[in-house]
């Protein structure tokens, strides 16, 4: 079974790790314990001890007397660096509770602490469970801070929403029960997509009028990148195609960079055949210039006109041509009116699986904005969700393409 290294820090909410080490430890897993000063002002190391038998640490400074091993394991015959030695042996990092203290922290690389200094230099699969007020989780600064960790590969299990410690209060800020997080850590593990092939794609096109000048369109990428990162993290084997995105290539991803509409079919049915997943999420433009031509155009005149031609429908011919078994999401950018209406002509018009629409009309949530808005449309149903970061998003639409690709629906 699997080694997990728990990170404690302060909150009510420390109770709820005692009983996560204790589900660890009867699922068969082996656990080692890290806290924060503070946490131990809500709960005793004593208590953890006497689950695992092992020695809790909260100070880098402080001698492991298991030297960085997990319970079972023979001790080396050297004194290795502390931290160091934990996180090398760990199969996973859980940080629960996570306040929004620690959280802070982690985001920007502050190490003043067992946890902390364990947490960054730790290579295994990581996850923070925040647990506070809903003020403070609410608040812009801990909800950026989770949008660089989740940016780093990081998964965040939101909180829950519920009673909250201080007396009639009630919001979101919630622990999640222990089972739950252990379902999570076992999920990390394994990765819930692996042995699945995801093909994404991001950007938004461009085509040609003159060597200089295209027609094309506001869409960034930041979207389709956030589903290839989540993906990734969750285990899938991703290859993404982009078409003009200025942004670093997500850890683990095969990329394949296109500029036009035609570049982005072409590349699409050269991988469409390998996936069990596509999502379309970049923006093809929806016309082409009749023309191109083939050197500057100069400014002379009243002006000139532009004749215009439609371009492929990728989605609808990849539809078309799908194998059995393969996924098909695609994505609606509306601009006001009845998005929902159209976004469900989308999907009955293409045959897809599938339809992701967000109201771009929404400064909010418009390009190159970090957070999103969507409404997930699928045969049977239609599932709003409000705002929140692209990662958390791009979760939310790969648990619908999944939950759809294993059947259920």
């Amino acid at each position: 079974m699997a080694k997990i290294l728990l990170g404690v820090s302060g909150g009510i909410a420390a109770y709820k790790a005692v009983e996560f080490v204790r589900l660890a430890v009867a699922a068969g897993h082996s656990l080692r314990v890290v806290m924060t000063a503070s946490s131990r002002r809500f709960i005793g190391p004593d208590t953890f001890e006497g689950i695992l038998g092992s020695p809790v640490l909260s100070s880098e400074f402080e001698k492991d007397p298991m030297r960085g091993t997990f319970p079972g394991e023979p001790l080396p015959g050297h004194e290795p660096i502390g931290h160091l030695a934990l996180v090398e042996s760990a199969d996973v990092f859980l940080v629960a509770p996570a306040s929004a203290n620690t959280i802070a922290k982690l985001a920007h690389g502050q190490a003043d602490s067992m946890l902390t200094t364990s947490f960054i230099a730790c290579r295994a699969p990581r996850l923070v469970a925040p647990a506070m007020n809903d003020r403070m989780y609410l608040d812009r600064s801990t909800t950026d801070n989770l949008v660089l960790l989740r940016e780093r590969g990081i998964e965040v299990i939101e909180p829950e929403v519920g009673s909250l410690a201080s007396k009639g209060e009630y919001g979101v800020g919630r622990l999640p029960d222990p089972s739950e997080l252990l379902r999570r850590v076992e999920a990390a593990l394994r990765g819930d997509l692996a042995g699945t092939r995801v093909l994404v794609t991001a950007g938004g096109t461009r085509e040609p009028i003159d060597p200089v000048r295209f027609i094309g369109n506001r869409s960034s990428g930041r979207m389709g990148f956030a589903l290839a990162r989540r993906a990734r993290a969750r285990g899938a084997e991703v290859t993404v195609v982009a078409a003009n995105v200025a942004l670093p290539t997500p850890a683990g991803v095969e990329r394949i960079d296109v500029e036009t509409t035609a570049e982005l079919a072409e590349a699409c049915r050269n991988e469409m055949p390998g996936c069990d997943m596509l999502l379309m999420a970049a923006a093809p433009a929806d016309f082409r210039p009749e023309r191109t031509a083939g050197q500057k155009l100069n400014r002379e005149g009243d002006g000139f006109e532009l004749r215009l031609r439609p371009t492929e429908d990728i989605l609808a011919s990849l539809s078309s041509s799908a194998g059995p078994g393969q996924t098909l999401v695609g994505f609606a950018a509306e601009f006001g009116g009845d998005g929902e209406a159209r976004a469900r002509a989308k999907l009955e018009r293409k045959g897809l699986d599938l339809v992701v629409m967000n109201d771009v009309s929404d400064s909010r949530i418009g390009f190159d904005s970090d957070q999103n808005a969507v409404t997930l449309v699928t045969r049977d149903e239609v599932t709003r969700h409000g705002i929140a970061d692209k990662a958390s998003i791009a979760d939310l639409i790969i648990d619908r393409a999944s939950a759809i690709h294993r059947g259920g629906g």
